[in-house]
């Protein structure tokens, strides 16, 4: 049996770990084990700092799923308190799910660097259901201050302008913020600010939350400065049409082949909606600089010679309907590809997005154009994000007592974490974290929470907000996987009788055409099963379910695969009648009851049922 004083020092250590009132939650909704969707949270008393709101754009897996996006249940039901939201920089990732939040979360302000400001105003023109939300334009001198929070921002280097990293100062103590960023000794655009990293470092911030996308890649990454001298090389010694294809939200790159097509001479058409959009408001800024002259129109290609033609496109990953996959299939209205055409993949194929991006360079190679992408041998290409020196720099400017690695799968994460430990901060001093896990800022502490917060994935087909269900997504795996079977009964449920033989039709499944003796033994097995049922008073969700639990296990035991089966039941016309005449009645008698009468019967209501006399 263990001593007093132990039990008690037990039982102190399981308090430390629990929310006490006046600690500092940090947590995040999104952006932990995965890159993308990030979203970071600073909760004291009644008010809520946000940090970036962004999507996950979902993979094959997720059938017709457009957006992920993070559970917000945890502030809607903290609505009351005071919210307001800052953003690091303008990529979908931190910016795309602000519709969205906006729709469900009361959110004061938004805080947005200039150019995220512009691309977060357009994204909310297109939603016009959203609520008005004030948009505060900040820079690395704004300072916004709250009853609990003062934040202030850096400038930091990444593939977009304006990109800031963010100090909070909380009662606790205080957290910075990298946002996405890397380190360029000759950056194109705004340099990182040095100094003021190393100013914050002098304070001794308590915590580090720090970008881990490339924390297993070794050294410092490529200046973007070498990309431009590269692309100016390329364009200078081709003779004939120039087709780039790269990231639209890669401002800078998109910068820097439009200016080397202006150096040599040649006209820009641009294709892609997304790279549309990026131009327009990054010429709008200034950031871009070209005039209507030097842009071709798609009707105008044709009468440009193609020395004079540089084509400045999406679809750098594949994806099957952007700009360059058109033209690739022969599909583009306005681009057909010769066999002189040279295609430049200024980009590096997402992880996951490799097969797509191979396919789509074999079919480049087949009609005969020259196709070039990032190798040894050339310097098409520099991330936006830190590789492990820059990291390691991060981490000495700042000089963090405890550190959360953020933004990456959790492989990511833990190379973070290595990283971290080798530049001298203590190993229990560095947290590994899931979404909706919580840390507690105590007096300059930080402490694991026994707590956390709901932190699921949310898919979003379209713009409805509500969410699909797992159910709707495995029901949509089902269906690519093994089609769909309707099985169509005629009734009259009346007489409690089948008024003909079951009609099976298949999509997806079965070739009906060669599958003739299949469906017929289907057909039979399932009159059958309703013969037997029919002997007897039943409903029409019995009657379903003895399709099913007839048809499912035929279908399987023929073919090994698991279509989704429908029934559809036919009433007859007078059954129809009758049954409609005792509901009107029983809402004359008792209006309030009907509902529940109908529910507890087993027979949905008539409008789930086809009236049906002929085609027996």
């Amino acid at each position: 049996m263990r001593k007093k004083s132990d039990a008690l020092q037990s039982n102190s250590n399981n308090d430390i770990h629990k929310v006490q009132k006046n600690d500092t939650l940090i947590y995040a909704l999104g952006g932990l084990g995965e890159v993308g969707k990030n979203m970071y949270c600073f909760e004291h008393g009644n008010e809520i700092v946000i940090v970036d709101c962004g999507v996950l754009f979902p993979g094959d897996d997720l059938l017709g799923v457009d957006y992920v996006i993070p559970d917000y249940h945890h502030l809607i039901r903290n609505n009351k308190k005071h919210k307001k939201l800052v953003i690091t920089h303008g990529h979908e990732d931190h910016i795309g799910g602000i519709p969205f939040l906006i729709k469900q979360v009361g959110i004061e302000e938004i805080y947005a660097p200039r150019f995220a400001k512009a691309l977060i105003e357009k994204k909310l023109s297109e939603h016009k259901d959203a609520p008005k939300v004030p948009i505060i334009e900040i820079n690395e001198d704004s300072s916004v201050k709250m009853k609990n929070f003062t934040i202030g921002f850096f400038n930091t280097i990444h593939s977009i302008p304006d990109s800031l990293g963010v100090f909070i100062t909380t009662p606790n103590g205080t957290a910075v913020h990298t946002g996405d960023f890397k380190f360029d000794l000759t950056p194109v655009g705004q340099n990182a600010d040095y100094q003021k990293m190393a100013f914050i470092g002098t304070m001794k911030p308590d915590l580090l939350m720090s970008d881990s996308t490339n924390s297993g890649v070794d050294g410092f990454s490529i200046s973007e400065m070498d990309v431009a001298r590269e692309i100016l090389k390329i364009m200078k010694s081709t003779k004939n049409r120039i087709i780039v294809a790269t990231f639209a939200s890669n401002v800078y790159r998109v910068a820097q082949i439009i200016d080397a097509a202006r150096k040599t001479g040649r006209k820009v058409a641009v294709f892609g909606r997304s790279m549309e959009n990026v131009v327009e408001i990054a010429r709008n800024m200034g950031v871009i600089h070209i005039s209507n002259d030097e842009l071709l129109s798609p009707d105008q290609l044709k009468y440009t010679p193609d020395d004079k033609v540089c084509i400045l496109c999406t679809g750098s990953q594949g994806e099957p309907l952007a700009a360059l996959s058109r033209i690739v299939n022969g599909t583009h209205r306005y681009i057909h590809l010769k066999p002189t055409d040279t295609v430049v993949f200024s980009s590096n194929p997402i992880p996951g997005n490799d097969v797509s991006v191979n396919r789509i360079v074999d079919k480049l190679f087949r009609s005969g154009a020259t196709v070039l992408n990032k190798s040894v041998l050339n310097n098409l290409h520099t991330t936006g994000h830190a590789s492990k020196s820059e990291q390691k720099l991060m981490i000495q400017l700042l000089k963090p007592k405890f550190m959360m690695p953020i933004h990456g799968e959790h492989k990511m994460l833990m190379q973070h974490r290595q990283t971290a430990i080798e530049t001298g901060i203590p190993e229990e001093n560095i947290f590994i974290c899931s979404n909706g896990d919580i840390l507690l800022m105590r007096d300059h502490q930080i402490i694991p929470s026994d707590w956390r917060f709901q932190g699921d994935d949310i898919y979003v087909d379209g713009n409805d907000i509500s969410g699909l269900s797992t159910a709707v997504l495995k029901d949509r795996r089902i269906l690519a996987d093994n089609g769909l079977v309707a099985v169509v009964i005629a009734i009259d449920s009346k007489e409690n009788k089948i008024l003909c033989r079951p009609v099976i039709v298949s999509r997806g499944f079965v070739f009906l055409k060669d599958s003739q003796p299949l469906i017929r033994e289907a057909e039979y097995v399932v009159g059958n099963a309703l013969a037997e049922k029919m002997k007897e008073k039943t409903t029409f969700a019995e009657i379903k379910n003895c399709i099913r639990s007839s048809l499912e296990p035929f279908l399987y035991k023929k073919t090994h695969r698991n279509p989704i089966v429908i029934p559809v039941i036919l009433n007859s016309k007078a059954a129809m009648e009758e049954m409609m005449n005792k509901r009107r009645a029983a809402t004359v008698k008792n209006p309030r009851s009907t509902h529940h009468s109908l529910k507890n019967s087993g027979k949905p209501a008539s409008n789930n049922h086809t009236n049906h006399k002929r085609g027996c």
